[in-house]
């Protein structure tokens, strides 16, 4: 089978395409490279260090002898997408290529509609592409748990039979998305089944709970082959946010509650899931929907778990909540189509997170502490303008978290230095540095809820208190 993965570059795209190569499908890649380009905005990178996408394709055709093609280009330019579909002449599209990540969508105007344009519009181009071309191709679309929300009621497989006032239907499942993010994703799925309805088309939506893991079989082979590993507040998902936060000593950061829900996946399940889609593909006219997840768990089970498990003295701590959301809610999930497909779920063990540990360990070095922060709020639909990159807004926050983890030797000497650098962040940031003060002041005030006896600070190096607010606004979105 021929198999053509958008996002290839990703970090569930590459390792989607290595396990379909591995398995024995003919598989190309297509990406624009924006997700690197998210990190040099926001001032991050990969835990892991990534080799480019070149690179990659050659060490696996060097390993393995097999090749992988690849295509370099934007969804969102119609002439492009058309040009794969026909070159490339797939069976199946696999289409991971678009902005994932809800609080990079929350920053503000721009950030939202660039999401929902980069995310809408390609996938439309896709669909015409598809249309147009070659009606045959399966379409499999990665969609999110996200699109549901937390209703009071179990989530099915994208399909609800109802009865209201003795008639009966079957309807797509209501959708109550909790960002733009989110909502791009409906609104791609309710346009795929459009067009599977009106062209005849054959889609699957991959419903996908959170991500969590940093490795499969293939990637393991050379680490020149590694996918990414994303841990800032922005793009990196919890569980793996949090094994880092306790390799590094930092704590971990349960927003409100923690009593939040969410279905989950190793990242070993997601590559298979993607195979068995491609295998078995939907009938023409069939939008069938997978919820693509093998159990589901509350952010403060994962935070206890992640504690328990790790070796090191771990702390968890609550800050307010970014977004908006219930705290507490029902969460039932039905997710049998794809076990039913030959889905031998992983689920979550103290072996795969001790795993997670080792790499973490390995790469500490590259944690940028700052980055670990929520730094967007759902509330607000305007980030504080200032007069910087992100990276500079970054740069200044880790002279307030440096600040914040000296010695005892030091003492609260810190306290003067976090001021300092707060004030700078006041200088470029303008308003959103206010909140960068309250940190400052926090950390003076942690002096005296920490000293001794004899007046010596316990330093934990635990800042315990954060003003999640927006500090970042993008600095020339690509796309």
């Amino acid at each position: 089978m021929k198999i053509l993965v958008l996002g290839g570059d990703g970090y569930l795209g590459w390792p989607t395409a290595l396990h379909l190569s591995e398995v024995g499908h003919e598989v190309a890649v297509a990406d624009n490279f924006v997700r690197r380009h998210y990190d040099n905005e926001l001032g991050v990178e990969s835990l892991v260090p990534i080799e480019p996408l070149q690179t990659r394709i050659a060490v696996w055709e060097e390993l393995t002898g097999k090749k992988i093609g690849l295509y370099i280009g934007d969804l969102t330019d119609a002439p492009f997408t058309y040009r794969i579909i026909e070159d490339f002449a797939p069976d199946a599209v696999v289409h991971f290529a678009e902005q994932r990540a809800a609080p990079y969508s929350m920053i503000d105007r721009a950030h939202a509609v660039y999401t929902q344009q980069n995310n809408v519009i390609g996938n439309l181009n896709l669909l015409f592409a598809i249309a147009e071309i070659n009606p045959e191709i399966h379409l499999v679309k990665l969609g999110t748990m996200g699109e549901y929300g937390t209703p009071n009621i179990d989530i099915e497989e994208g399909w609800l039979e109802i009865e209201h006032k003795g008639r009966r239907d079957r309807v797509m499942y209501p959708k109550r998305p909790g960002s733009f993010y989110h909502l791009s994703k409906v609104h791609d799925s309710h346009n795929i089944e459009f067009a599977c309805r009106i062209w005849n088309l054959r889609a699957t939506d991959l419903n996908q709970g959170v991500v969590y893991g940093q490795q499969t079989p293939e990637t393991a082979r050379d680490e020149r082959l590694a996918t990414r590993f994303d841990y800032d507040g922005v793009f990196g998902t919890v569980l793996n946010r949090f094994v880092i936060q306790s390799v590094i000593g930092h704590p971990l950061t349960v927003y409100g509650t923690g009593g939040q829900t969410r279905g989950m996946i190793d990242i070993r399940d997601t590559v298979r899931c993607i195979q068995l889609a491609c295998e078995n593909p939907a009938d023409r006219g069939e939008f069938r929907v997978f919820n693509q997840i093998t159990e589901w768990k509350s952010v403060k089970d994962l935070a206890e778990t992640i504690k328990a498990t790790s070796p090191e003295d771990v702390k968890i701590k609550y800050l307010d909540n970014p977004r908006v959301e219930l705290a507490e809610h029902y969460y039932k999930v039905t997710h049998t189509r794809l076990v039913e497909l030959g889905l031998e779920p992983h689920l979550l063990s103290d072996t795969l997170i001790e795993s997670l540990f080792e790499i973490t360990k390995r790469y500490a070095h590259r944690v940028r502490r700052e980055a670990l922060l929520p730094t967007v709020n759902w509330r607000s639909p305007k980030a504080s303008s200032f007069l910087g990159s992100p990276a500079e807004v970054s740069r200044i926050l880790g002279r307030v978290l440096r600040a914040g983890e000296g010695n005892a030797a030091r003492g609260s000497g810190q306290a003067h230095e976090a001021g300092e650098a707060a004030r700078g962040v006041v200088e470029v940031c303008g308003g959103a540095g206010d909140h960068v003060v309250e940190l400052a002041e926090q950390l003076e005030a942690d002096d005296a809820e920490d000293s001794g006896p004899r007046g010596q600070r316990r330093d934990d190096g635990v800042v315990r208190y954060v003003r999640h607010d927006r500090l970042t606004e993008p600095a020339g979105i690509p796309g």
